[in-house]
């Protein structure tokens, strides 16, 4: 069963190749309408700066990975890289943690936001009120 979530890194980097390969295929466009020079060059100025933000993306996710954590995957035994609490292996998409809070947890993006495990175990209000309608 193929996983649903990439590492993050990988993810990142397939969105800055994704904006070079949307600058070419602005410009490219912007080759037809030669008669109209208005409309050639903003073409080619978006797909530039289109360009230009990967460049800058790559920049940031690449002091991203320099400080990464790197870890070994228990499931593949390779090493990868990991970014924030939750992560998955950029080789074999293994959840990866080194929170011991949630090992053996089941994974969750969420669990890389600023708030506690326990708040993700809570009922959440409409589970509550199921349960109280339930009771009744």
């Amino acid at each position: 069963m193929k996983k649903p979530y990439k590492n993050k890194i990988n993810r990142i980097r397939s969105f800055a190749l994704s904006l070079i390969f949307i600058g070419v295929i602005i410009m490219y466009i912007g080759i037809f309408f030669r008669t109209n020079q208005f409309v050639m060059l903003t073409m080619m100025v978006l797909g530039t700066l289109s360009i230009i933000a990967s460049t800058v993306v790559y920049a940031w996710i690449g002091t991203l990975s320099t400080r990464a954590a790197q870890v070994i995957c228990p499931s593949c035994g390779k090493q990868t890289k990991m970014l924030g609490r939750v992560d998955m292996c950029g080789h074999c998409r293994e959840p990866l943690t080194l929170d011991p809070e949630l090992d053996g947890k089941e994974f969750n993006i969420d669990y890389n936001k600023n708030t506690s495990v326990s708040d993700y175990d809570k009922p959440t209000e409409t589970s509550q009120s199921e349960s109280e309608e339930k009771e009744r």
